[in-house]
């Protein structure tokens, strides 16, 4: 690594980044001026100095020219190339003279470098078992931080881009490979690869994510490329045989186009009935040998045909055997060939298991490529971002009050809701309005006057100079009509944004780079949104990119502007994630295509009926090119003739026959006649010609759309037409990180464009994930065409997810391209009103952040007044000991339970159930992905098929909540020996932060409130009781307030687990008894069978509607039959299961308890799952 940076690519005088070429010169300008030196001073050495640049750059060369010379003629050279001092005197008295060192100096200056691009694109980019299984290469998890490690580390600053690329390269490989290690050690311990009898390899377990192998074969070895050593193309067929369940077998022929899969060669020396043990080292126990990635191409056919991932459904094929058609790394394929010439083993002849990996975490490879082929081609960043990217300069230099082009006029559009609105949002500027005080309404145009005019070069400097104010002139606009319909009124902003929300807004508006950083609840995603809509009027020619960390943030951001004024013909959803959004539309580039192919109908027969209401023949309305000349020839014509016709009229003052004078001669009456009538109702002329054009405006916008869509008539397939939606049609195109990075080659290759970059969830993205979508597009003219990137996160919240601590913490690749900014002291707009949580919950995190007040509506609505039904508190912290002596358990390395919380939180969700809270308001929250295990195997065995009870709305981790709430959040903090990973306060911020009404946290609190980094939390918490206390009187919805006090009487206080789990067994159960009181009598149930329908009423009715028979009966007869059938059963109460408070002995007499069913069953799903790390 020493090595490398001393001969970097950067000039070491200005800065500047080189190119190979620039090093190639320079090369030869040092070895050019040492035969020059050789040539003059040493005539033994002519044949040295004479020779050709390329036959004297290598070491070997060099050492034998060289080493006939002794320490003088050595120091002769080095003095004359001024590399060392002619005397060892002050102040260079230090110096190395031997003879040793001056050969060694000379040679390494002189030596050919070797190009680190060149290295770069021979390097395989799957890691093979040589890699994975080196501790010095992949350190392992358990660094502690002491030591220097030979990595690369992604600090503040970085040399040149192609420095931060490569770091970036080397950091993102080496995390992928750790992850590879995980998972191969997984799927082959499940496997219990044994030696047989005979000495071949037998399975005797099975893994979710790999199968043996039935036959392998390398199929195609293509030439190499002009001036490459490597194939071209690797080929291979992979058989396997599916027998496994028939989920596993979905998964397994689901294998898309591009996924990656390893081959492994395994040679144990265990035999029959060895387990597998987790603590002892992983290779010696399955005798693991090579490892080999691969890419799938697809899956072969009966006929040995790859299986084309298309809109057509797979055949369905035959038998359980299955092959699949896999690339094979070409670089790799190379050097396992060479050493095959050495003599060594032919791995290709040897793979006995095939391991695939989950698709979300397997995209490793489609990402080195990508900043491979980034480093292979000129990365050209805006300017106005060079230097801050790469952490030098001013770091407010591209603020937008910085930038050259900064606006001086914006139109807001729907962003304020009325003047009141506007002035509050500007407390530090002065608002000039001219207009009357009635018709001050949005949407508003403003004039910032503290932002200079921009002026031409060549224009003559007035000799004044302007006074700069910090004031904003005010102009109220009209929205120009679009129709007499009422659906044709745009769709408006609805919230009332805060004075900073408006400054993001505004700032994202400008051109240059915004930060904001948005603490839980205040708004992130309104305020994206409305940034986006304001682009989209405003600079319509414009074209937006949105990418987010993960697709739930960006459905919920699509969400939001679809209810925006924002056509959907220019809306784009790229990625797998879109199957989630919340809508009936399909918003992926074939739903897109679909739609406008659906709108074109929809539009050429609205043209039709145009052009019949006209009075004109022909066939008009058959193509968007006949459509056109129609508007050209008939529709402008009549629109200019009555023009000319209305405008002999203008001073006409009598307003009924200026009515009556439009009616009969507008030229589209006929056509608007579904609209709502009369059409022309103003009372002056500019009214009724106002409305003229509206209604004109309705028709021309039919036509424009029109010629939008008239490529697709053009292009016939739906791939061409899918691409030209992507490069021309859309205006605002939505993405996450990774499908930027998988898909940046084919995105630049389409000629993919645009001017704008907002990212939501920034603090969670990689840094190279952040960068990648920066460089989407191919310059244009050789500058990058990007105006504006506004970057929307939180860094007091959880970074992104690095598995290997040693990256995490000493390379720092844990820390975000936003963290980085706002490192470096780049201006950030910080949001400070947050509308989430109650203002108690609140105060639980809100100190981590400069300054977070509460939104008006805290303290105004009703649910925020109201206390939380059955609880004495909104949040509490409940102490849970241990249960039977037990605290923590790890019954797999890193796999976290806690019976006691799990009981206790399972319990009190259930009692929260039984007082009438709705389960999709409650969300169970854990530390630990085994606790996560547990509770969800203790509310199936407790309640989870009890209609009454039921299921949580999730129950999940506290990071992969991250970026969702809920109204009650009940956590279990697990862990009693040590505090672990809830030590990061940013996990701590996003835990207290998910509620909204309800926070009940369950956890050791001897071990926790000791931990410094906790304590601002843990003081405020433990100010209130440590035991659960509840409000034995109350159902839900309460009337009880939060100020309201509660008396001593009315409530309970739980003292542990045992005893709420009792309480709300005996709750229960008189909910039963309460329940089977009002089902019907015996007496009244006969009656009701008496008035059902018999058979024979069915079937005359059958016979009567025979005309009208569907297959599906209709729903009041279903209804009725499904009540009947209820009816007729008698009431059985569902148990719930109670069996922790009981004696020992008790204990021996009876089956396993369901907690201990459940503890066993969440060690399976721990084998299943295969979390073995604390994240």
């Amino acid at each position: 690594m020493l090595k490398f940076y001393t001969r970097f690519e950067i000039n070491d005088v200005t800065g500047n980044s080189l190119t190979d070429h620039d090093m190639t010169q320079l090369h030869y300008k040092k070895i050019t001026s040492l035969q020059r030196a050789m040539f003059a001073k040493f005539s033994s050495l002519r044949v040295f100095a004479l020779s050709n640049v390329a036959s004297v750059d290598n070491r070997e060369s060099l050492e034998k020219h060289f080493g006939s010379l002794d320490a003088d003629g050595l120091k002769q050279i080095a003095s004359f190339l001024n590399l060392v001092p002619d005397e060892a005197v002050e102040p260079f008295q230090w110096h190395r003279l031997d003879e040793e060192f001056l050969r060694e100096l000379l040679i390494t200056r002189h030596e050919k470098r070797c190009s680190q691009l060149e290295a770069l694109n021979e390097m395989p980019l799957y890691p093979t078992e040589q890699i994975i299984w080196d501790e010095n290469v992949v350190p392992s998890e358990y660094y502690t931080g002491d030591t220097c490690l030979a990595l690369p580390k992604l600090n503040l600053q970085f040399l040149t881009l192609h420095d931060y690329l490569l770091r970036n390269f080397n950091l993102f490989r080496l995390e992928s490979t750790y992850e590879i290690r995980q998972d191969i050690e997984d799927a082959v311990s499940r496997m219990l690869p044994w030696q047989s009898e005979d000495g071949d390899v037998v399975f005797g377990g099975w893994a979710r994510m790999a199968l043996p192998i039935a036959s392998f074969a390398v199929v195609e070895v293509a030439k190499p490329h002009l001036g490459e050593k490597k194939p071209s193309r690797v080929r291979a067929d992979v058989g396997v045989t599916l027998s496994v369940r028939r989920e596993i077998k979905d998964e397994w022929e689901n294998l898309r186009k591009h996924d990656v899969c390893f081959l492994i060669t395994v040679r144990p020396t265990q035999p029959y009935g060895t387990k597998y043990n987790p603590r002892e080292p992983f290779i010696p126990q399955v005798g693991l040998v090579s490892v080999r990635g691969c890419e799938v191409e697809g899956m072969l056919d009966a006929n040995g045909r790859v299986i084309e991932d298309g809109p057509e459904p797979r055949p369905q094929l035959p038998g359980e055997q299955r092959n699949y058609r896999v690339w094979l790394d070409s670089n790799q394929y190379r050097l396992d060939m060479d050493d095959l010439q050495d003599g060594s083993d032919d791995v290709y002849e040897s793979f006995n298991i095939l391991m695939r990996r989950k698709p979300k975490e397997n995209n490793f490879k489609a990402v080195l490529e990508t900043i491979r082929h980034l480093m292979n081609t000129e990365c050209v960043v805006p300017p106005w971002l060079h230097d801050i990217l790469l952490g030098y300069g001013d770091p407010a230099a591209a603020h937008y009050s910085n930038m050259p082009n900064q606006e001086r006029i914006l139109e807001f559009n729907d962003t304020f809701l009325d003047y009141d609105h506007l002035q509050a949002s500007f407390p530090d500027y002065e608002l000039k309005c001219k207009a009357a005080e009635g018709s001050k309404e949005p949407p508003y145009r403003l004039i910032f006057e503290d932002v200079p005019e921009q002026r031409d070069s060549d224009a003559e400097e007035e000799a004044e100079q302007r006074v700069v104010t910090k004031s904003i002139t005010v102009q109220p606009y009209k929205y120009e009509a679009r129709g007499p319909y009422p659906s044709d009124k745009p769709k408006q902003n609805c919230i009332r944004f805060t004075p900073t929300q408006i400054e993001a807004i505004r700032a994202g508006m400008q051109p240059g780079l915004t930060l904001v950083v948005g603490p839980p609840g205040t708004g992130k995603t309104d305020v994206a949104v409305q940034i986006i809509s304001n682009i989209y009027h405003n600079q319509p020619h414009q074209r937006t990119l949105i990418v987010t960390h993960s697709n739930q943030a960006l459905n919920q951001l699509f969400e939001k502007i679809m209810a925006l004024d924002i056509d959907e013909r220019h809306l784009l959803r790229l990625g797998h994630g879109e199957e989630a959004l919340e809508t009936e539309k399909d918003y992926s580039r074939y739903g897109r295509v679909n739609y406008v192919l659906a709108k074109r109908m929809d539009l050429l027969s609205q043209v039709q009926r145009l052009q019949e209401a006209v009075g004109v023949s022909g066939d008009n309305a058959y193509t968007c090119e006949t459509a056109g000349y129609f508007y050209l020839y008939n529709v402008m014509a009549r629109w200019e003739k009555f023009q000319s016709q209305m405008d002999a009229h203008r001073e006409e003052s009598d307003t009924e026959k200026l009515s009556q004078l439009f009616e009969s001669e507008f030229p589209f009456g006929k056509f608007f006649a579904d609209a709502p009538q009369p059409l022309f109702k103003a009372t002056s002329f500019d009214g009724l010609m106002g409305i003229a054009e509206s209604n004109f405006r309705y028709i021309s916008d039919i036509f424009t759309e029109l010629e939008e869509f008239r490529a697709f008539e053009l292009l016939r397939t739906g791939l061409d037409r899918s691409k030209y939606l992507l490069v021309k049609e859309a205006k605002i195109i939505a993405m996450t990180c990774t499908h930027a990075a998988l898909k940046r080659k084919e995105l630049v290759n389409l000629g993919f464009r645009y001017d704008n970059i907002l990212m939501e969830e920034s603090a969670q993205i990689l840094e190279i994930e952040t960068f990648i979508p920066l460089l989407l597009q191919n310059p244009l003219d050789g500058l990058n065409r990007l105006k504006r990137w506004i970057m929307i996160g939180d860094h007091h919240q959880l970074p992104p997810v690095i598995k290997n601590m040693a990256f995490q913490k000493y390379s720092n690749m844990e820390q975000s391209l936003f963290t980085r900014l706002v490192r470096l002291g780049v201006p950030t707009v910080d949001l400070d009103g947050q509308g989430r949580a109650r203002s108690s919950i609140c105060s639980l995190y809100k100190w981590r952040y400069k300054k977070l007040a509460d939104l008006q509506h805290i303290f105004e609505h009703d649910e925020y007044k109201r206390a939380n039904a059955g609880l004495a508190y909104d949040y509490q912290l409940i102490n849970v000991e241990d249960f039977k002596g037990v605290g923590e358990s790890e019954p797999n390395p890193f796999f976290y339970q806690n019976l006691a919380e799990a009981e206790y939180i399972v319990a009190m969700y259930m009692y929260m159930r039984l007082l009438g809270y709705p389960a999709a308001k409650i969300s169970i929250l854990t530390t630990y992905n085994g606790q996560k295990h547990l509770i969800r195997d203790v509310i199936n065995a407790r309640c989870g098929n009890n209609p009454l009870i039921g299921w949580p709305h999730k129950i999940t981790t506290v990071d992969k909540y991250q970026g969702q709430q809920n109204d009650y959040i009940l956590i279990s903090l697990v862990r009693t020996k040590a505090v672990g990973h809830l030590r990061d306060v940013r996990r701590l911020v996003v835990a207290m932060s998910r509620a909204r009404l309800g926070l009940y946290i369950f956890g050791r609190v001897s071990l926790f409130k000791n931990c410094l980094e906790l304590q601002q939390t843990f003081k405020l918490l433990m100010q209130r009781p440590l035991k659960l206390r509840l409000v034995t009187s109350d159902e839900y919805p309460t009337e009880r307030l939060t100020s309201d006090p509660v008396s001593d009487d009315g409530t309970k206080t739980v003292e542990n687990m045992s005893e709420m789990a009792d309480f709300v067994y005996k709750l229960y159960m008189s909910k039963m008894e309460k329940l089977k009181d009002t089902l019907p009598t015996e007496e009244e149930l006969r009656e009701m069978r008496k008035q059902l329908p018999t058979e024979d009423d069915a079937d005359k009715d059958e016979d009567a509607e025979a005309s009208n028979v569907t297959e599906e009966e209709p729903p009041q007869k279903r209804a009725a039959k499904e009540k009947a059938k209820k009816t007729t059963e008698a009431f059985k109460p569902t148990p719930i299961l109670n069996e922790i408070n009981v004696d020992e002995t008790e204990m021996d007499q009876q089956e396993p308890e369901p907690a201990a069913v459940a503890e066993t069953s969440s060690q399976e799903a721990a084998k299943e799952e295969a979390i073995v790390d604390e994240s």
